[in-house]
């Protein structure tokens, strides 16, 4: 057999020992013991952890590296939703694309190669940041797969332009439209217009909700009721959902039964509803994360994504999956290998299927591969391993030598 590429001795999940890789015109070949094949290429992995890449499923390139820009007093959702409105009415095409290339390629050589974005579509952005993002989404092709989620953050029913402007980024090339019912003075109304647009385009819907910790504050019947009546079981995501954290098990049992039931996957945000929930406690301040491993445990799918990077909404952040799931996993106080297993998913696998992608290291498909310097999924998420390379249908990408003690 001629192929183009064999990555030898790598760890892979769910296979004792070490396993040879072998990738012929971007697609994977063999998986086996010791292949014996003619290759163009070799390269020894030296035992390293190989998967198909980390999947943030809910990301804001548009947006991120600001924080020299704006004001963080209060720490609050509503102030940084002030301070970003104002931040984003200043921002040109080219200063989207350069903070967004940046983070991208953060991303890239943490090991991500599939990636949602939100963008903000309003009178205040224009179509700026959406052209910008296309631009990215093109350009970083080569290394990684970008969805854009045409975004209405700041409402829209108060707003007929928001909605136009939705309309025309959907026909042109926005994957999928998003919604932010708890910012709008009509969250209802809010919510139907968003499927509206969805239905018209055939396209999926990724809601913000229920950023709050009050239980009885929530707009999540709603969007269940709407996704029945518009049958889009499966097409829908929501994100936050920081009030989840709030119920106690029983009462998050029956809501998590029904989102299930619903077939509406949930993306938790751990920086960004760390940073902002409980501001009005003055001491036992509540984690204010909505608990995606019990979540998953009734039947959602479920993710954990970054969100936002040096903003007002997250003044941290690298764009790093790995640390992203181990800063989930030590504040959801989770300790067994099988739920520190299941967090890994939720930044690879489950983070697919909420988005759609592809994620199989499998003979035939894509060779979309990440190294990294562990033995096995629960050593990535307990101690934020880092990468080491990454290749995109069987193209190196990046790489990050493995560091040495001298």
């Amino acid at each position: 057999m001629k192929v183009d590429l064999v990555l030898r001795n790598a760890l892979i999940a769910r296979h004792p020992g070490l396993v040879d890789i072998a990738i012929r015109d971007g697609l994977i070949a063999e998986i086996g013991s010791r292949i014996s094949c003619e290759a163009v290429e070799e390269e020894d992995l030296e035992g390293a952890f190989a998967f198909p890449g980390f999947v943030d499923s809910h990301i804001h390139l548009d947006k991120a590296c600001i924080m020299e820009r704006c004001s963080i007093c209060a720490g609050t959702l509503e102030e940084a939703v002030r301070e970003t409105a104002k931040a984003k009415a200043g921002f040109s095409e080219d200063d989207v694309y350069k903070r967004a290339s940046a983070l991208v390629e953060k991303a890239i050589m943490h090991g991500t190669n599939r990636m949602r974005t939100f963008v903000e579509i309003d009178p205040r952005a224009g179509m700026r940041s959406f052209e910008a993002i296309r631009r990215v989404r093109e350009d970083y092709a080569f290394a990684i797969d970008i969805q854009i989620c045409a975004f209405a953050q700041e409402g829209l029913t108060h707003e007929p332009e928001t909605e136009a402007m939705l309309d025309e980024a959907l026909r042109s090339g926005a994957d999928l439209i998003g919604g932010c019912p708890y910012t709008d003075t009509d969250a209802t109304e809010h919510v139907r217009r968003i499927f509206a647009l969805a239905r018209k385009h055939d396209v999926d819907v990724d809601f913000h909700l229920d950023f709050s910790l009050d239980p009885a504050k929530t707009d999540l019947p709603g969007v269940i009721e709407a996704t029945r009546k518009n049958g889009y079981a499966g097409r829908v995501t929501i994100g936050h959902v920081t009030n989840l954290s709030a119920l106690d098990p029983a009462a998050l049992s029956t809501v998590g039964k029904k989102i299930a039931e619903a077939g509406i996957a949930l993306t938790v945000l751990p920086a960004t509803d760390l940073f902002l929930m409980g501001r009005q406690y003055g001491s036992n301040v509540p984690r204010g994360i909505a608990p995606a491993n019990a979540l998953a445990a009734l039947g959602v799918k479920t993710a954990i994504a970054t969100n936002n990077v040096l903003n007002p909404f997250t003044p941290f952040g690298d764009a790093s999956l790995a640390r992203m799931a181990n800063l989930y996993a030590n504040v959801m106080q989770l300790s067994r290998d099988a739920d520190i297993e299941l967090v890994f998913d939720m930044v690879g696998a489950k983070a697919a299927a909420v988005t759609g992608f592809r994620h199989d290291l499998a003979v035939g498909q894509p060779a979309d591969i990440v190294t990294l310097d562990a033995a096995n999924p629960s050593e990535i998420v307990r101690s934020s391993a880092p990468t080491l390379a990454g290749w995109k249908r069987g193209r190196k990408t990046f790489v990050r030598p493995k560091a040495r003690l001298l």
